[in-house]
Order: C-alpha cells, then structure tokens, then sequence
C-alpha cells in the first residue's frame, strides 16, 4: 500500500464523502419536510462516517485510528438503519434506498479492509515516531 499523507488519500475517507453527498441529496426532497428529525439525523450520521476516518487519521497512531475506524463503520450502519425508516415512511424510493443502501455496503467493505490492513502493519503511527526522536535526542 502506498504512503498516505493526507486523510484526503484515503479510499474510505472518498467514499464515506461521496455517500454523505448523495444523502444530503436525498434528504432535500419535500418528503423529509415532515421529518426533520430523521434529516437531522441521517445527514449527521453520513457526515459522521468521513469525519471519523478524519478524526482517526489525525491522531496519528494505529489504535485511535482504529476506534475512529470503527465509530465510522458503526456510523454506516445507522445510515443504513435510517434508510430503513425512510423507504418505511416513503421518504425515499426503492432505487434510491438501493443505491443508498448499497453505497453504505461498499463504504464499509472499503472501512473494513482498511481495519485489516492497519491490524497486520507493525506501524504504530507518526506520533510514536515523533516520541522515538524526542527520546534519541534526550
């Protein structure tokens, strides 16, 4: 795998913000007028997805990140959840909770592989490399 710099690099990070966008876009239609707490709520638990792989990246070490990773892929799934509450009330067509749903899937396989990779790499995380040469200069 190539060196990620930015969390911007990140396959998940651009997946997880391509489904927060299509969200949005699907709660701009008038039947979620009527629910403004469901539109609350899916739009912040789709933006939740990328800003935890965000958050997980900046801390700059392999456990965080993981958590963070995790809080993400649990984030998915309430999306997921929520679509079920949207095709219920009939907020949401059948293809759009398809393709919704759908994206949701994919954006946590790609969380999913990025877990596993991260469990396999002996890379503790830049913070540790920063406290290395602290102590090499001390």
């Amino acid at each position: 795998m190539a060196t990620i710099n930015r969390f911007e690099d990140l396959a998940a990070w651009q997946k997880a913000r391509e489904l927060a966008k299509c969200v949005y876009a699907a709660t701009r239609s008038k039947s979620f007028f009527d629910d403004p707490d469901l539109k609350r709520q899916i739009r912040r638990a789709s933006g939740s997805v990328m800003d935890n792989i965000a958050e997980g990246f900046g801390r700059e070490g392999r456990a965080e990140f993981m958590q963070y990773l995790s809080i993400a892929k649990g984030s998915a799934t309430e999306v997921q959840s929520q679509l079920y509450r949207s095709i219920d009330n009939d907020y949401v067509s059948q293809a759009e909770f398809d393709s919704l749903f759908a994206q949701t899937d994919e954006v946590r396989s790609v969380i999913t592989g990025l877990m596993k990779y991260i469990q396999k790499t002996d890379h503790k995380g830049l913070k540790y490399k920063k406290e290395e040469v602290l102590k090499t200069e001390n």
